[in-house]
């Protein structure tokens, strides 16, 4: 995985993993790599996988059963849904509408694109 310097590498390895849930790659009560196997895979110190892990864990979308691993919170992948979702409407949609009257770009010519 290739990291960007604008959020820190834990975030970026938890957005993975919701990205992944997102995908269906992992489904409620499906068990998810080990925090060990999962920085190797990344190609990270196993350190920064355990925050990672951690904060998913905070946010309730993975839970631990002693002995056998991380798990995908049941409702995960909605709950990953609606919080993407809130942020984009309210932090992001702001800024392109911004964007799009400074530059002239019309709803419709959005629409063409998107169609494409």
């Amino acid at each position: 995985m290739i990291f960007s310097n604008d959020k820190p590498i834990f975030i970026q390895m938890a957005d993975r993993l919701c990205d992944e849930i997102l995908a269906l790659k992992y489904r409620d009560d499906d068990r998810i790599p080990s925090v060990r196997e999962y920085a190797v895979m990344l190609e990270v110190n196993v350190n920064t996988a355990v925050k990672a892990y951690d904060e998913l864990a905070r946010a309730n979308i993975i839970y631990n059963k002693r002995g056998l691993g991380y798990f995908v919170t049941p409702g995960a992948r909605q709950q990953i849904l609606d919080e993407r979702k809130a942020a984009f409407m309210n932090e992001r949609l702001p800024e392109l509408f911004r964007q799009m009257r400074l530059l002239g770009i019309d709803i419709s010519e959005v629409d063409d694109a998107w169609r494409k």
